[in-house]
């Protein structure tokens, strides 16, 4: 098992980062959306990897954080999706964005994917939706947008999310709407008040 793989990045293409460990060059195949964001050619990256073992191939996926990775791994159970598909969909999708549009069931968010369409989209909500919990969603974003700051009850900050969708917006806004409130010691409608703001109304 490869758990990571460091050092100097190579080159870049398509599809795929070829990485300089000191004698020996690792291509990593990683989402369009994370070889965007690479440095140029001659920085040291790090990316976290998942090795892919078929009959004939083996090829190294990667990521910059466990995360990607966790999210990676978890696409790759669902009857359908391999690796190549669970790229694609990482590519289209950050992993707070995929496990909100899980959790929310927001179908269309995850077809928009290349390759996936709205019957793989369906499976794979239906598969995951019970892998993937709410708090673990508000606790991701928490760490990046409100950290350090105390959160209302699960059962609060739930009832506001289902209380927006009811209003139109979809799953994955009203989480992040929620998720960008300082939600200590409010109730379900102060929280929901703040969000609507979040959102511009």
């Amino acid at each position: 098992m490869i758990a990571f793989v460091r050092g100097v990045l190579a080159r870049k293409t398509e599809n795929s980062a070829v990485i300089d460990t000191g004698g020996l060059g690792f291509e990593v195949f990683v989402p369009l959306s994370v070889l965007e964001r690479l440095p140029s050619a001659g920085n040291e990256v790090t990316l976290y990897t998942h090795l892919n073992v078929k009959e004939d191939e083996m090829s190294l996926y990667g990521f910059p954080d466990r995360d990607d990775l966790a999210m990676f791994k978890l696409l790759i159970t669902v009857s359908g999706i391999g690796p190549k598909g669970a790229q694609s969909i990482l590519s289209a999708l950050s992993a707070d964005d995929l496990r909100f549009a899980i959790l929310s069931q927001d179908v269309r968010a995850i077809a928009k994917a290349p390759g996936v369409g709205l019957k793989t989209a369906q499976r794979l909500v239906m598969e995951l939706k019970d892998k993937v919990d709410l708090d673990e969603g508000f606790s991701h974003l928490a760490e990046s947008e409100t950290t350090g700051r105390a959160q209302a009850s699960s059962t609060e900050r739930s009832d506001a999310v289902a209380a927006l969708t009811v209003l139109g917006y979809s799953g994955t806004d009203a989480l992040r709407a929620v998720s960008s409130v300082n939600t200590e010691g409010k109730s379900t409608e102060e929280i929901l008040r703040e969000a609507l703001k979040k959102l511009g109304r």
